[in-house]
């Protein structure tokens, strides 16, 4: 009983705005020293020490330093205007296009806000300008920049890969055709917006032929993404290397890149330093809290009681899947994926062992789940990214109501993975 008021506890608290970390730090120190006194704490150090030496998260800072450097190098920028110029005079082009752009800037950063971002002062204003819906337009650039939840390298398939203990490189394999389909079922949609309500969708009126020399400057804006996209990717899904190896080669071959196209500056490189440790720190706080609340709570018997709970749903297998991807639903609409994967998802992971449920088809379903949180209303991040870029014509409600059918095609895609599990073991 003492886990389960702990936990709640933690929920109003963040529903109140408190700080992440702080607060499941703080509520474990407090129901801690109530349930255990203070022999309990003799463990924090060794916790805090497994999560300083562990291998695999080393990947997550280096992964956000590589992909901070592109959206500072101009890649994406250049990457946006490109296809702009090529599609922009299909109905509906400059949609696919953003659609498109984001899931290379997934594969290539991994970054939510970073995308998010790019393809808001860039993309936004050409939609409007060519009068594209205000709704679809919002929708798609949110939609698109979380596509880097669930494309490789992605930080929280990353973070399921140690919570699950399952290898992050089957992770990354398994996760390549479910991104697929969602980027898919994206560009169905823009399409048939487009078909259906020309005038949410406009074509771009050309100005001048695209030939050759517009083809080609189009493939060699795309070229040092996909080049690092096969360095990285290729050399995890191949096996030559470790995730944490090919961030490092990511990263370094992101400076490589941005030096080549003469935008890297000192000044930049700075900054995006600074960028990465803001975020690193704010990823591993909430880590150490995290993993203090997840001690705390299985000392004073929450595991058990969590099993006890969840062996008393009907439906076996499919009735636990089911109901745990409605709960990680509606957690995403007020916390964090980050919180979730390291506190809800350890409590819930000794239960896949008792059910006999593949943790890797699993973990893709949560990736999926949780890549909705970043566009669920109140707290999506990728709302507040564009709101933050956003022209003052597009008001929050645009934003709001624009990302309900990108939600909708997330849950699509969820319940084909969920429906169909072989779709996680194509690239195994």
């Amino acid at each position: 009983m003492i886990a389960l008021v702990m936990f709640v506890v933690c929920l109003l608290m963040l529903t109140l705005g408190y700080p992440v970390a702080f607060t499941f730090g703080g509520v474990a120190v407090f129901f801690g020293l109530y349930a255990e006194g203070l022999d309990l704490f003799m463990l924090v150090a060794y916790r805090l020490h497994a999560i300083m030496t562990n291998i695999t998260l080393m990947a997550v800072p280096l992964f956000i330093f590589m992909g901070l450097v592109l959206e500072k190098s101009g890649i994406a920028e250049r990457m946006l205007e490109s296809m702009g110029l090529l599609f922009g005079h299909v109905r509906g082009g400059l949609a696919v296009s953003t659609v498109v752009v984001g899931m290379l800037l997934a594969a290539s950063t991994g970054v939510v806000g970073a995308s998010v971002v790019t393809m808001g002062l860039i993309a936004l204003p050409v939609m409007l300008k060519y009068s594209y819906d205000q709704q679809l337009a919002s929708g798609v650039i949110c939609a698109s920049g979380t596509l880097g939840q669930i494309i490789p390298p992605s930080i929280v398939l990353i973070i399921l890969g140690d919570v699950l203990h399952q290898p992050v490189g089957d992770f990354y394999r398994a996760a390549l055709l479910p991104g697929l389909l969602l980027v898919l079922l994206y560009i169905i949609y823009c399409l048939a917006a487009a078909y259906f309500k020309g005038e949410a969708a406009p074509a771009i009126p050309r100005t001048s032929k695209v030939g050759i020399k517009q083809y080609w400057q189009a493939f060699m804006a795309i070229v040092p993404a996909l080049t690092l996209v096969t360095a990285v990717l290729g050399t995890v899904i191949a096996g030559v290397a470790t995730p944490t190896e090919s961030a490092a080669m990511g990263a370094a071959g992101a400076i490589i890149l941005a030096v080549l196209g003469g935008s890297l500056r000192v000044s930049a490189l700075h900054q995006v330093a600074m960028e990465t440790t803001k975020i690193s720190a704010m990823v591993f706080t909430i880590l150490a809290g995290a993993t203090f609340f997840s001690m705390v709570f299985t000392y004073t018997g929450g595991d058990e009681a969590v099993e006890k709970i969840l062996d008393y749903l009907p439906g076996g297998q499919w009735g636990f899947v089911v109901l745990m991807m409605i709960a990680i639903f509606l957690l995403g609409f007020f916390i964090d994926f980050v919180e979730i994967a390291y506190i809800f998802v350890p409590m819930i992971a000794p239960v896949l062992l008792k059910l006999d449920i593949d943790p890797l088809w699993f973990g893709i379903l949560i990736a999926l789940n949780l890549q909705a949180s970043f566009l669920t209303p109140p707290f999506g991040f990728s709302l507040f990214y564009l709101r933050g870029v956003a022209p003052l014509s597009i008001r929050t409600p645009h934003i709001y109501r624009g990302v309900i059918p990108f939600i909708l095609l997330q849950l699509i895609a969820l319940g084909l993975v969920m429906l169909f599990p072989g779709i996680v073991r194509v690239f195994l």
